[in-house]
């Protein structure tokens, strides 16, 4: 894995490529960011760029024997453990290797689901456990086979709980020329005792030019397709990996139409559309147009709070979000934004589609047309009725 095959995250690029050049490595280091932000193959490439016998400024070279073998992770010294499905109580990340590479080199912004989907998980809970702990100590107990540094890359430390207690000892006190990298998205799940045994590397989310660039470079979708993917994912690459095969084209002349027809309180239209489109999408595409409001919604929130630099969207969407923030009170759009997640919510746990749309677009009536929330109008029924 290269740097520049990774999209985005240029700022840590230069920090990782710095502590080598500055020989500042730190032998435990915790790559803290969201599923999809590329801190996984950012730990290859750096493992890699430590190794490479040939290295470039700003990249390993990519030709050597060392990148030629992490190039297809089958280097002796590059050590990897994650969270598997244990069938039995001896079973170590080995077991599943060649799965685990095979799903990391067609997907190196892979996450949890991803990785699920590629085993036999059944109803099995991930976890990493004492005997991976165990085989850990054995492997880096033993010296180099070829390379300067021994690298053990541990995706995902929060499914090690109480057995990370094992690994404590090492991660302080390793062998010379060692270097632990963890890979992490949820530093409130990991052990505060292997927390502060390792030195952070924050990566952020990705812009959305970035996952355009990707999508559009390395999968041949078109641009336009792209921005709203990428819109779409916040910053998620995984997530826009997963919606390349849907048919999301439209998104944005769908939600101005049905908006609009919430504004004016059209219920005929608003019928219409519930039923012959909204409810048709299909569920995966459901969840993604609710992603795609949600996301919009957020974007007037932004500009009513004056924040216009945050604000990075195509000409026709930036257009919608200033009349639309113009138009409505703060307490609508944050509204609004709570509605729509709502939704999503419950279109996950398999909702009835037509009642859900419908009911949405009634609460967003009275929103945007009445300036009642729901929640104050079941008040006024209650007082009136003595509900």
């Amino acid at each position: 894995m290269l740097f520049k095959e990774i999209g985005g995250q240029e700022t840590v690029k230069r920090h990782l490529l710095n502590t080598v050049k500055e020989s500042r490595v730190s032998h435990a280091q915790l790559f803290l960011g969201p599923e999809g932000s590329g801190s996984l193959p950012l730990a290859v490439a750096y493992a890699q760029y430590l190794n490479c016998e040939n290295r470039q400024p700003t990249d390993s070279c990519g030709e050597c024997a060392s990148c030629r073998k992490y190039n297809k992770l089958i280097h002796p010294d590059l050590h990897l453990s994650y969270p598997f499905f244990a069938k039995h109580k001896e079973d170590t990340a080995a077991t599943f290797a060649e799965v685990w590479r095979k799903a990391f080199l067609n997907n190196p912004y892979m996450g949890m689901g991803y990785w699920r989907d590629q085993l036999e998980a059944e109803n099995k809970q991930a976890n990493i456990n004492i005997a991976e702990a165990h085989h850990i100590i054995k492997k880096l107990s033993l010296k180099a086979f070829e390379a300067r540094y021994k690298v053990l890359i541990m995706w995902l430390p929060e499914y090690l709980e109480t057995q990370g207690n094992a690994l404590l000892k090492l991660i302080e006190e390793p062998p010379e020329n060692t270097l632990f990298i963890l890979v992490a998205e949820n530093a409130d799940k990991i052990l505060n005792t292997i927390i502060s045994r390792t030195q952070l590397v924050k990566i952020n989310r990705l812009d959305n030019a970035s996952v355009s660039r990707y999508l559009v470079d390395r999968h041949g979708v078109s641009e336009y397709q792209a921005n709203e993917i990428a819109f779409i994912s916040n910053g998620n690459l995984q997530q826009a990996i997963n919606l390349l095969g849907e048919d999301n084209k439209g998104y944005f002349d769908l939600m101005v139409r049905w908006l609009r027809y919430c504004v004016m309180d059209a219920g005929a239209d608003i019928i219409r559309t519930c039923e012959d489109e909204l409810s048709k999408l299909g569920r995966e595409n459901q969840k993604s147009f609710l992603l795609y409001a949600i996301n919009m919604m957020r974007q007037a929130v932004l500009f009513k709070a004056d924040m216009l630099q945050m604000i990075h969207l195509p000409a026709a969407e930036l257009d919608f979000v200033q009349k639309f923030g113009q138009r409505y009170q703060l307490e609508q759009v944050e509204e609004t934004v709570r509605l729509l997640e709502e939704a999503h919510y419950h279109i996950e746990r398999n909702a009835n589609p037509k009642i859900l749309f419908l009911d949405l677009s009634l609460q967003l009536v009275l929103i945007f047309k009445y300036q009642t929330f729901r929640r104050q109008a079941d008040s006024i029924y209650s007082e009136n009725y003595g509900m």
